[in-house]
């Protein structure tokens, strides 16, 4: 899922709300009076908080190695 299709609302949240949110939605999908109807769509915001939390990760790490590459020309002149 591609960054475009995560709504606007998700993208503001830190991945801690993003991972509390989804650990409340499992909550309510695993209670067996759920709607159907509610129940899809609670699983479709899920799939979207846990592809928001992936790019962020993915974001991170690309930071990550950026810095080790930088880190690694700077000692190499030194």
């Amino acid at each position: 899922m591609k960054s475009k299709s995560i709504p606007a609302d998700i993208k503001l949240k830190s991945i801690k709300e993003a991972q509390h949110e989804i650990k409340e939605i499992i909550t309510n999908l695993e209670n067996v009076d759920a709607n159907l109807e509610e129940s899809i769509d609670k699983y479709n915001r899920m799939m979207q908080l846990n592809n928001y939390i992936q790019e962020e990760f993915k974001k991170q790490l690309k930071q990550i190695k950026g810095l080790n590459l930088k880190n690694n020309k700077n000692s190499t002149k030194n």
